[in-house]
């Protein structure tokens, strides 16, 4: 367990890292107050940091390390390939074997272009829209994340909106961000077929892209509805608009992918984190007729992609590892896991003075307190605005030697089994009763 005493060596790192980069930290995703954990070393479903304290780890990088750390295939990859060279500005044929292997594993993958983000990957995929369809607008669902990109960073923390009353405007996230861009952008209510059917039809002939995640963690890590998903595929089918499934986070949830568990097909998937292996990569993949817009082989095409690091043998080698690893049985134990994983977290919740939810799917939950169900953004934006709670529950957890990300988020990797599970279910149990316990003392003040 680790408190403030225990993080002396953390303390000391953050006020260094202050000094050298804004509010001491590269990554605004990983600000915590007073200071973040700084780690040193993973190995499997654990992590040490820098003051030699042991975390069970669901964080795994924003979900990206689905084998965990130090998994042996991947680092026997990394390093004869580090013998042989780190980035070359030719192609190497480690990219060939790993779009050989995702476009094996997903039946409407044909070809796919590869990123080193799954942001990067989402704004290809939309300019390869607009290129397709000679139209400027996409579609997005409120609250949903795709990355940082100005356009679909629109409205991924407002309010939610009242969609009895019409269609919401696109909200700036950033400061500064254009009224142009905001125009650019139609915000759709996120499983809400009734509602999203008046919206898009008043911009259906504008429309390059609707893009959706199947499973989006900024609006409650609740799973889109079929329906939804075949409403969407069918009116854009319809109206010549592009449908983007974004799987950046989802792809692990089965071995073909987030969207194919529902029998749909999109025009463009983009994807990541967990086919680099834990490296940097994003992808996007699609039919052969599709992909053509980023062809240069007939001279310019309609959509330019570069990137020095784009394809590097590092990333590819780790994820050719990776993925090969991650067979389908193995994602079939992962998910029975990770179902396992939010039914006992919702027991201890409901056992708890506390009270609360979990959502997720597959190898993925999220944790929510208080009395309300999350099933929508509304619910889950109303939800996490218990944020002091919600930050004290994790914090607990971390004392406990649990970690998550600070919305509640948690990953499965596979080096947990039940043995992994139980450890957590004990060790939240307590975090939540030193909540309630904390929760009292405060009341009695």
């Amino acid at each position: 367990m680790a408190s403030h005493d225990k993080l002396a060596i953390s303390r000391l790192a953050h006020e260094r890292a202050k000094k050298v980069m804004p509010g001491g930290n590269t990554r605004s995703s990983v600000y915590e107050t007073p200071f973040p954990l700084y780690l040193a070393a993973g190995k499997g479903a654990y992590v040490t940091d820098i003051d030699g304290n042991s975390y069970l780890d669901f964080q795994n990088n924003f979900t990206a390390l689905i084998h965990g750390y130090g998994h042996r295939d991947v680092n026997a990859a990394l390093a004869a390939q580090i013998g042989r060279g780190l980035s070359f500005a030719n192609p190497s044929e480690c990219e060939i074997d790993l779009a050989e292997i995702v476009c094996a594993r997903v039946p409407f993958f044909e070809q796919v272009r590869f990123t080193n983000t799954g942001s990067e990957a989402v704004m290809m995929a939309i300019k390869a829209a607009r290129a397709i369809t000679g139209r400027p607008k996409i579609a997005k669902c409120e609250g949903a994340y795709h990355g940082n990109y100005d356009y679909v960073e629109a409205s991924l923390d407002p309010p939610p909106a009242d969609w009895q009353t019409g269609a919401a405007e696109a909200k700036a996230y950033n400061r500064g961000t254009p009224e142009s861009v905001l125009g650019e952008v139609v915000v759709i209510p996120f499983n809400d077929v009734v509602a999203t059917k008046l919206v898009l039809e008043r911009h259906k002939q504008t429309l390059a892209c609707v893009i959706i995640d199947p499973l989006p963690s900024r609006a409650g890590l609740v799973p889109a509805d079929l329906a939804y998903l075949r409403f969407l595929r069918e009116f854009t089918d319809r109206h010549g608009i592009l449908l983007i499934s974004d799987e950046v986070l989802s792809f692990r949830l089965s071995y073909r992918g987030a969207i194919a568990t529902y029998g749909i097909e999109p025009d463009l998937c983009t994807f990541g984190k967990i086919v680099g292996g834990g490296l940097p990569i994003g992808a996007i993949a699609g039919r052969a007729e599709t992909m053509r817009v980023f062809d240069p082989s007939r001279g310019k095409p309609p959509v330019s992609q570069a990137g020095t690091f784009t394809a590097n043998p590092l990333s590819m080698v780790a994820g050719a590892a990776a993925m090969r690893a991650l067979t389908e049985v193995e994602i079939e134990r992962l998910n029975a896991l990770g179902a396992q994983t939010r039914s006992e977290l919702n027991e201890a919740l409901a056992a708890s003075d506390i009270g609360g939810h979990v959502t997720g799917a597959g190898s993925l939950f999220c944790i929510f307190i208080g009395d309300r169900d999350v099933k929508d953004y509304a619910s889950a934006y109303h939800a996490w605005q218990q944020k002091q709670r919600l930050s004290q529950l994790i914090s607990f957890c971390r004392d406990e030697g649990v970690l998550f990300s600070r919305i509640g988020l948690g990953a499965l990797s596979t080096p947990m089994a039940d043995a992994e599970i139980a450890a957590l279910v004990v060790r939240f149990g307590r975090a939540l009763a030193r909540l309630a316990d904390t929760a009292l003392s405060a009341a009695v003040a």
